[in-house]
């Protein structure tokens, strides 16, 4: 999944949302620890960015809903 940010944007999209197994959150892929490190570590925002998209795409491939698309919520039929 590719991720269409510039250098400065943070990843966060608002999803919040976290794999109970890798701690990614399904919205951006970020752990809450990354979320506090982008705050108060711009050093780490280059690396943090480029592990996103690998990771969204893993879980993706995994069945779960990454990205936007996560924080919408799952009408039944």
């Amino acid at each position: 999944m590719k991720m269409a940010m510039s250098k400065h944007d943070r990843p966060c999209i608002k999803i919040c949302r976290y794999d109970d197994e890798s701690g990614w959150c399904f919205g951006c892929g970020m752990t809450l620890r990354e979320k506090k490190a982008w705050k108060r570590v711009a050093a780490y925002r280059d690396v943090i960015r480029d592990s996103l998209p690998p990771r969204l795409a893993a879980m993706a491939a995994e069945g779960h809903i990454v990205g936007p698309d996560a924080g919408k919520k799952k009408h039944r039929d």
